[in-house]
């Protein structure tokens, strides 16, 4: 298995969780349970899973209302997808 496989088989499961675990405190919300953390769903997006937490955010309807992941989460891809054009030209380039 090369790098490429590893990354993109690593991108599918970290958006599945941050998508999955984006649900799972919109159900905890709507039951007055205990919660996760915004820093935890942060984090899920910064690690590369910010598809999934966007996703999970228009699905659940979760986090919408609040500005930080409104702008945030948006702003986490588009720094992700610049920064993986910026590699994959320096990688191009080595070639």
């Amino acid at each position: 298995m090369n790098l490429t496989n590893i990354l993109i088989i690593y991108l599918i499961i970290i958006n599945a969780a941050a998508f999955i675990i984006f649900g799972i405190d919109k159900r905890r919300a709507v039951k007055n349970r205990w919660r996760i953390a915004e820093s935890t769903l942060f984090l899920l997006a910064l690690i590369g899973g910010s598809i999934g937490a966007l996703a999970g955010m228009r699905v659940f309807r979760h986090k919408t209302k609040h500005f930080r992941f409104v702008l945030g989460i948006p702003l986490i891809l588009i720094l992700q997808i610049a920064a993986a054009f910026m590699i994959l030209k320096y990688i191009l380039k080595a070639f």
